[in-house]
């Protein structure tokens, strides 16, 4: 089983409460590490319209941004706002539209592996957020 970094987690957590800040919709951390290993995590939320799809990708990036943490390595479909991917390296966030995301269904595909629970306060999450 793959080490998770410490550091990607606490990114992965900024940008799912950023995500909730603006009313991204079922929001989940999902830690993909121990089984791919091109990242650790993957950040899953919706928005209700292509306009909130919009808001949440760039509030992730402007709050990960002010918080000094790391700029996406790429950014993909920001043209169609039906399934934005914000490309952060150690870790994915998935932007989708509630059709997209219920036709993908990457939580479904993804059911085995570890859910991280960032909605605790940070200090308690660097010691132990990962869940079953």
């Amino acid at each position: 089983m793959a080490d998770i970094d410490e550091e990607s987690t606490r990114w992965a957590i900024e940008a799912a409460r950023a995500a909730d800040a603006k009313s991204g919709v079922e929001t989940v951390v999902l830690a993909v590490g121990a089984l791919l290993a091109i990242t650790d995590h993957f950040v899953i939320t919706h928005g209700r319209n292509p306009r909130q799809v919009r808001t949440i990708a760039d509030e992730i990036e402007r709050a990960l941004t002010e918080a000094g943490g790391p700029k996406p390595l790429r950014i993909e479909g920001l043209d169609e706002l039906t399934w934005v991917l914000l490309d952060y390296g150690p870790f994915v966030v998935h932007v989708f539209d509630e059709d997209a995301r219920n036709y993908y269904e990457l939580e479904r595909l993804w059911a085995d592996v570890a859910k991280v629970d960032w909605q605790v306060p940070v200090d308690e999450a660097a010691s132990s957020p990962i869940s079953q």
